[in-house]
């Protein structure tokens, strides 16, 4: 079983035995590290990027109320941002500044779970090599449910170490606490309570009683956390499960296509997202041997090696086991950005399947100094794909809809035609959302036009206020084109029906 050992025990075990003075400096180096790779990442992508990501929008939008439920997902990421959105105001940079908060928040979690099970020049590797990964620093401004969930994963995999390590239910709540607030993040929790189970299958949970009765308390105590958000579901017909099957589980792909599909995800997470961490790992173990005279340390150290080896393959390796199983078992339409959440321990993983011949340099100069060139190669190649860049090497992602013209070509003109502010925008989510976020009115988003999605929306105040309509197909021949901004779109204006109530229509605040 695992044994328990706080960090110094450990650290002298493994002969690494530093005072708390200097372990506390290595982790403020290690923050204020993280700290600046999030600085440079928001500032370039921010810089890159004609609009934010669509998750964005998507919160933004959500946020103007607090629900048990949304029609894709559940609530827990728009009640983390709500607050903030409070405080800073409505507002893109509240909501990038939120995604990257989350995702090193994960990161710190990540990092002191090795340290602890690892050693700090393990952790130090991983961490690195991980920060190369395309979800965690080209995507970092994103705040979604996979970031959210990102988090609690990560949380889950430490929580787990603890209560096995101590056999204390108190952990055990807690992890019952992490993976609840898992699920209101994301029903994908499910991957990370496989990963939980095959650890504790390993460590033989069955025999101990205490572990027993953990696991059922970490059940109830998710389950309950969980409840609220079950009641609302079946008030609301299981639309975020509806949601589900219609965009991706319920493909029902046939054969050919579902090895097709599922080769071509693996293959995306693990020769595409993780290809410059994979760079990095390789980077580090020529740099031990081409400098031998500098020390090295061993790829893996410690003596509680089986404990700590089952944990980390448990969380590196069930997820990208999990989902092919889903696309060839049932059928699904492996969605890329379902490996957010867990591709950050198949670093960790990859270390533990390494030969043991392997090492790590001992100077962190050589290795900080490969990380900083794949840092830049990656920034390079974002800014050359994004809207600044060369024309023939532009990629066609959602970044480049200029958003501010689009807004600027419909805003004064539906303004005149209401006889006041824009109160409300309908149409596609995304769409929709961009421009609301550049009208000053901060307008309300109504979601494909549709109430049931929109709960911050009633009847009433469309109309006391009408809206602006956005029409991609069949539109009437009253509609005006949007322009270049938005090819093959139009707009119109539903005016209120009667007098405007200025109360009721009057722009929604930013903060």
């Amino acid at each position: 079983m695992v044994e328990a050992a706080d960090d110094a025990a450990l650290d002298r075990r493994l002969g690494l035995s530093v005072s708390p003075s200097v372990r506390t400096s290595r982790a403020t180096a290690v923050a204020l590290g993280m700290l600046a790779f999030a600085f440079v990442w928001l500032a370039h992508l921010n810089y890159a990027s004609l609009v934010p990501p669509t998750d964005d929008l998507e919160q933004l939008t959500w946020s103007r109320s607090l629900e048990w439920g949304y029609y894709k997902h559940p609530p827990l990421p728009t009640w983390l941002l709500w607050p903030a959105l409070r405080v800073f105001g409505w507002s893109a940079w509240t909501v990038y500044l939120a995604g990257a908060a989350t995702t090193l928040a994960a990161f710190w979690i990540f990092w002191r779970l090795l340290v602890r099970l690892r050693g700090e020049s393990y952790a130090l590797v991983a961490l690195l090599a991980a920060a190369c990964i395309s979800y965690y620093n080209g995507r970092l401004y994103y705040y979604n449910h996979n970031v959210v969930l990102l988090l609690a994963n990560a949380a889950c995999a430490a929580l787990t170490w603890q209560a096995f390590a101590t056999q204390r239910l108190r952990w055990w709540v807690a992890l019952g606490l992490a993976v609840g607030l898992g699920a209101l993040a994301k029903y994908q929790v499910a991957v990370t309570a496989a990963s939980i189970l095959v650890f504790a299958t390993h460590q033989r949970a069955w025999q101990h009683r205490t572990h027993r009765r953990g696991i059922v308390l970490a059940a109830l105590v998710a389950g309950l956390l969980f409840a609220p958000h079950l009641a609302w579901l079946r008030t609301h017909g299981f639309a975020p499960l509806h949601y589900a099957v219609e965009s991706s589980l319920g493909a029902n792909l046939g054969p050919l296509a579902r090895i097709v599909d599922t080769l071509n995800w693996l293959l995306d997470q693990l020769l595409n997202r993780a290809l410059p961490a994979w760079l990095l790992l390789g980077l580090a173990a020529w740099l031990a041997r081409r400098a031998p005279a500098a020390g090295e340390f061993p790829m893996r150290q410690g003596t509680q090696g089986s404990a700590a080896r089952a944990l980390l393959l448990s969380w590196g390796a069930v997820p990208l086991l999990f989902m092919p199983i889903v696309g060839l078992f049932a059928g699904a339409d492996l969605q890329k950005h379902w490996g957010t959440p867990f591709l950050l321990f198949a670093v960790p993983a990859v270390l533990e399947l390494a030969p043991r011949r392997w090492r790590l340099p001992a100077s962190r100069a050589p290795l900080l100094t490969a990380f900083v060139a794949v840092q830049g190669l990656l920034l390079v190649s974002s800014h050359l794909t994004s809207p600044l860049g060369p024309q023939a090497m532009r990629d066609s992602h959602w970044r480049h809809f200029d958003a501010r013209r689009a807004a600027l070509a419909i805003g004064d003109a539906a303004r005149n035609q209401l006889g006041g502010p824009i109160r409300v925008v309908s149409g596609p989510a995304a769409i929709a959302g961009a421009l609301a976020l550049e009208w000053p009115e901060s307008p309300l988003v109504l979601i494909d036009g549709r109430l049931d999605r929109s709960p911050w929306i009633d009847e009433s105040l469309l109309r006391a206020c009408g809206w602006v309509q956005l029409i991609d197909a069949g539109a009437p021949q009253a509609a005006t084109p949007v322009g270049s901004a938005l090819p093959g779109w139009r707009w119109l204006v539903v005016p209120p029906e009667g007098a405007v109530a200025t109360s009721t229509c009057r722009p929604v605040s930013r903060r």
